[in-house]
């Protein structure tokens, strides 16, 4: 910080600092955690800005009036930016998505966005449908789902909740209304002043841009190559396949999947760009996709 407002004066080296720090018992020490891999995790790799957001929710506390505060955290990986943290009621999708839209309309949309398996982000349904999510794929994001407890696969992403948590709520604001002013706070120490040294020293806000992908106000239906067949998911959550119907989820009511037959009675099933999954048409036996 002290180079970064002061760019023509020589400074001494962080060791130092940190011992005059030290000595006054002003520097905070985290304890070494270990670092554990995850063969199956999908490792991320960004180079530029929006290429993957991380979001989750920190857990739930109770403000000093009694009531549940639930906030919502997305981050953007390659400049460490924290886009929000919002306070909410709870975890449902009624309240989770509208903060998601005025994010996008402001500033744009991700490649991907990366969660863990919980509400409102997954479900245990086929390919872990959900409302959001599948909002998120007519929008045209991928979304990314770590491996059930495997908090250390969005480990950037804890690791702010660690200091949103120690900086925030302890003790917690009187209310949902002070908690936010809390939360903004913390979100502009932690964008425009904190340096990072994961980004060699930079603040995040030096690196973020906004995405050049706009958000759509009116979503575009999926078109699929001219090999696929078409079917119209029913209200009860199913399709036609021959003279049966078997089901695939009620969160795409009304949406049009394609069925592509890719060996004797295997048919991919395939949302937008998506592979949901496989059925085999004799047991009608529905399989994730691999």
């Amino acid at each position: 910080m002290l180079r970064t407002r002061y760019p023509t004066r020589v400074w001494p080296a962080r060791s130092t600092l940190n011992e005059i720090l030290d000595r006054h018992g002003l520097l905070h020490k985290n304890r070494h955690r270990h670092r554990w891999s995850h063969p199956g995790a999908t490792p991320v790799h960004t180079l530029q800005p929006n290429q993957v957001w991380p979001a989750d929710f920190k857990g739930q506390f109770r403000t000093g009036d009694g009531a549940y505060c639930y906030p919502l955290t997305v981050t953007d990986h390659f400049s460490r930016s924290l886009l929000v943290c919002h306070g909410l009621r709870s975890v449902k999708t009624a309240d989770t998505k509208p903060v998601f839209r005025t994010l996008f309309r402001a500033v744009g949309l991700p490649n991907a966005i990366r969660t863990d398996n919980g509400a409102p982000f997954a479900s245990t349904g086929i390919h872990g449908l959900s409302a959001l999510n599948v909002w998120w794929m007519q929008l045209g994001i991928v979304h990314q789902r770590i491996h059930p407890a495997s908090p250390h696969e969005n480990g950037q992403h804890e690791r702010m909740h660690r200091e949103l948590k120690r900086e925030t709520t302890r003790p917690a604001a009187h209310n949902l209304r002070a908690q936010q002013r809390r939360f903004e706070a913390f979100r502009t120490r932690y964008n425009d002043e904190r340096p990072h040294e994961g980004i060699g020293d930079r603040t995040p806000t030096s690196l973020w841009r906004p995405s050049p992908r706009g958000y759509p106000e009116h979503l575009t239906p999926p078109a699929y190559p001219a090999h696929l067949e078409v079917r119209r998911i029913s209200t009860a959550g199913t399709f036609r396949l021959h003279a049966k119907q078997p089901f695939l989820s009620q969160v795409l009511q009304g949406e049009d999947i394609g069925l592509e037959e890719v060996g004797d009675g295997i048919w991919n099933i395939v949302y937008y760009s998506t592979l949901l999954g496989k059925i085999d048409e004799r047991t009608l036996q529905i399989t994730g996709a691999k």
